[in-house]
């Protein structure tokens, strides 16, 4: 095989990639709004979501379904929140998951084994695999949150230097910080928010009781490094002092946040946020390396409701914003994104489309479409290899010229 058709046979396939970089997995078992989403090794755990009890497990490399169970009948689901406990024992069979908040608030656990394992019936019989009440060392129930507070579109994650603690953003604009060891609120702070000005959503949502439009809810929430969740610092007496980092969005507020255990402070840094995400929420997300990869959202202009098929890129490391010229092949909102357990794929699960109608599609996407840092030079070098070539171009070269051009061709 020539040179020529060797290059042009390697940028097809690299150009495969950046061009379709949507690929379509089996139909969800029902069209879910707002789902919750947790992953366990090749499982994605579908935890409930709008007005809907169901819990599935999705196989990633099976790319089937299998029904968990159902929330308790009492429960109902808008606007909740599901994480995963963390156990320093990854390779164990048995996770923990916490289900709390919502419109109307609930505190509940799982413990969770894998309905694809033949343990099924032993599982049951120990109260495995479904949602009972949240309890402390002497088997009190726990509550999660205060009376006042409203938990409608909370997000929250899992960190501390021992993993113990559990940091929770929710309307109007507040952030607490709950200790998963001692069953406490530890920690009530007010978030600095931008979005003071914009348009008031909630006119006519007669349940609110804010009336206010600087709120935080349907928003992103994550942790800065998954990997690299403390920044050590030495003061001068050389103590070693651990700061947890997190980066919340919201419409056009941005914030760096880091949380002090030493102390139980909180420090906030504005971050930058573009313009074409700066009305938005609802949007599914995503962190991975040093970016967050934000899918879709909505926002509301003179009472009308608008559903973006957007994707935007936001690097952590140079605060800067990216938008790109692909996009989700229709608008979506109220959708979740997940990371695969190799963080080669994000699947994007669910959501509600430009007509109000709440979908049952599951997408996966290759995080490398989206992270140039992810491709290889070769990769890289194939497709500038071909244009060079189509294009006639004869010139001096340096490798630089390669990310330059091939940055420019994936965005706007």
């Amino acid at each position: 095989m020539s040179n020529h058709n060797t290059i042009q046979k390697a940028f097809e396939q690299t150009q495969y990639i950046i061009s379709t970089p949507f690929q379509d997995l089996k139909n969800l078992p029902t069209p879910l709004d707002q789902p919750q989403c947790v992953l366990h090794k090749h499982e994605i755990l579908i935890c409930g979501s709008q007005s809907k009890g169901t819990c599935y497990s999705y196989h990633t490399i099976k790319n089937k379904y299998k029904f968990i169970c159902t929330y308790p009948s009492d429960v109902y689901l808008e606007g909740h929140c599901v994480v995963k406990l963390v156990d320093k024992d990854k390779d164990r069979n048995e996770i923990t998951l916490l289900s709390f908040g919502g419109c109307y608030k609930h505190t509940l656990m799982m413990k969770y084994v894998s309905v694809w394992s033949d343990e099924n019936e032993m599982n049951e019989l120990n109260n495995y695999n479904q949602w009972i009440p949240f309890t402390d060392n002497h088997n009190n129930p726990i509550t999660i949150g205060r009376d006042d507070d409203y938990y409608w579109g909370v997000r929250a994650v899992i960190g501390g230097r021992n993993s113990n603690l559990l940091f929770i953003t929710y309307l109007q604009h507040n952030i607490s910080v709950f200790d998963l060891n001692t069953f406490q609120f530890i920690k009530h702070d007010t978030l600095p928010t931008n979005n003071i000005n914009n348009l008031n959503i909630f006119s006519f949502i007669k349940r609110d009781p804010l009336q206010t439009s600087d709120n935080i809810y349907y928003h992103c929430f994550v942790s800065k490094s998954e990997n690299e969740q403390e920044v050590i610092t030495t003061n001068k007496e050389n103590n070693k002092k651990k700061n947890y980092e997190m980066l919340l969005f919201c419409k056009d507020t941005g914030l760096s946040i880091e949380y002090d255990e030493n102390n139980n402070t909180f420090q906030f840094r504005q971050l930058s946020v573009c313009d074409s995400i700066a009305q938005c929420k609802s949007y599914a997300y995503a962190c991975v390396n040093d970016i967050i990869l934000f899918f879709g959202g909505h926002y509301w202009e003179d009472h009308t409701n608008f559903v973006l098929k957007l994707v935007h890129k936001y690097s952590i490391q140079e605060d800067k914003w990216t938008s790109f010229k692909n996009t989700l092949s229709s608008p979506l909102c109220n959708c979740a994104a997940i990371l695969s357990e190799n963080s080669m794929y994000i699947h994007i699960i669910g959501g509600q489309n430009d007509e109000k109608i709440t979908v049952s599609t599951h997408m996966k996407t290759k995080v490398r479409v989206w992270d140039d840092s992810q491709l290889s030079k070769n990769e890289i070098k194939f497709v500038i290899q071909w244009w060079i070539q189509t294009s006639k171009i004869k010139l001096g070269w340096i490798d630089d010229f390669d990310t330059i051009i091939f940055k420019y061709s994936i965005t706007k």
